[in-house]
């Protein structure tokens, strides 16, 4: 069920900032985002993070912050100086909540041209990539390993892409002849440090904001272990087969090149992180059907990675 502003009485009395502040429901997709004049407040989706992991991810979201000149969000602490904080709704449903210095800004639209955009979100990875590898995380730090079993098994952490809406008798046989030769190039591609680490895992256009020539970028609810080149793959969520595609992968490519080197293996895997990406949010939609964001992508999101699928197939 959906939350409103209503059922945070007890979040808003954690920090002082919200006193008096009447708030308004902004984004719902994994949590609930609301706002607060100057601050944002998520709300985490029961059952998916723990808070060892939301931990982990504010941990290093304040290294980030601290080490790079990235334009992230700045998360606040509350009344007790922690950032993670526990409360009930007015139901009485335990939730965990995280508030965030407000960040202005619109969501990129994927009709205009988005070409500088990616150049910039290449940097932006290859900055949180080289972070990432030199980082000396936190001796509990804990975060999900997005890889070729979380994502593809039946039980994976956003679902099985097989039951998700659209998927049927006649696109499912060729989706997993796919699928079978993906997890043959994912185990060849390897898992090494330099291509597998702590990554956003979520980059796409929702979780941007432009504001003038700045290009904010939040959420890092999903950040976990997978390969770097997931990110672009990430970047492009839902847009998998837009015709811009391979031109906002030469964009990205040519300026993550500039901060951090790729091998040509490392390249020659972004063909396989899209199709993993694009599993992973067919799986997701069939698990999020009550979001706005899940019911505008399910027409013709199956027939679409069918498709994908088919080209995947072709190149082997």
């Amino acid at each position: 069920m959906p939350l409103d502003p209503h059922d945070l009485r007890d979040a808003i009395a954690l920090w002082p900032q919200l006193a008096g502040a009447t708030g308004r429901l902004i984004n719902h997709s994994e949590n609930h985002t609301f706002r607060f004049g100057d601050y944002t407040l998520r709300v985490h989706r029961p059952d998916y993070q723990s808070p060892e992991t939301i931990d982990s991810e504010l941990a290093w979201l304040q290294a980030l912050r601290r080490d790079t000149d990235l334009p992230i969000a700045e998360p606040v602490p509350g009344a007790n100086g922690l950032m993670l904080q526990h409360f009930r709704t007015s139901g009485g449903e335990p939730r965990y909540a995280v508030l965030f210095r407000f960040i202005r800004g619109t969501e990129p639209d994927m009709g205009s041209d988005l070409t500088g955009l990616f150049a910039k979100l290449g940097t932006y990875a290859a900055t949180l990539h080289q972070h990432a590898i030199t980082w000396q995380r936190p001796p509990a730090f804990t975060r999900q390993a997005w890889n070729a079993a979380s994502i593809l098994d039946a039980d994976g952490l956003w679902g099985n892409w097989r039951v998700a809406p659209g998927v049927n008798g006649a696109n499912r046989p060729l989706i997993e002849q796919a699928v079978k030769i993906l997890r043959r190039n994912l185990d060849a591609y390897g898992a090494d440090p330099e291509q597998y680490g702590l990554i956003h895992a979520d980059m796409r256009l929702g979780n941007l904001l432009v504001d003038g020539d700045t290009v904010s970028l939040i959420d890092f609810d999903d950040s976990g272990f997978c390969w770097f080149t997931y990110d672009f793959a990430a970047s492009i969520s839902f847009y998998e087969t837009h015709p811009s595609v391979p031109e906002l992968r030469r964009a990205w490519l040519q300026a993550y090149q500039q901060v951090r080197p790729l091998s040509p293996a490392d390249i020659a895997s972004l063909d396989s992180m899209i199709l993993l990406r694009r599993l992973a949010l067919l799986a997701w939609i069939g698990t999020h059907a009550e979001t706005k964001l899940a019911q505008h992508h399910v027409p013709g999101f199956a027939k679409g990675t069918a498709e994908l699928a088919e080209r995947y197939l072709v190149r082997g």
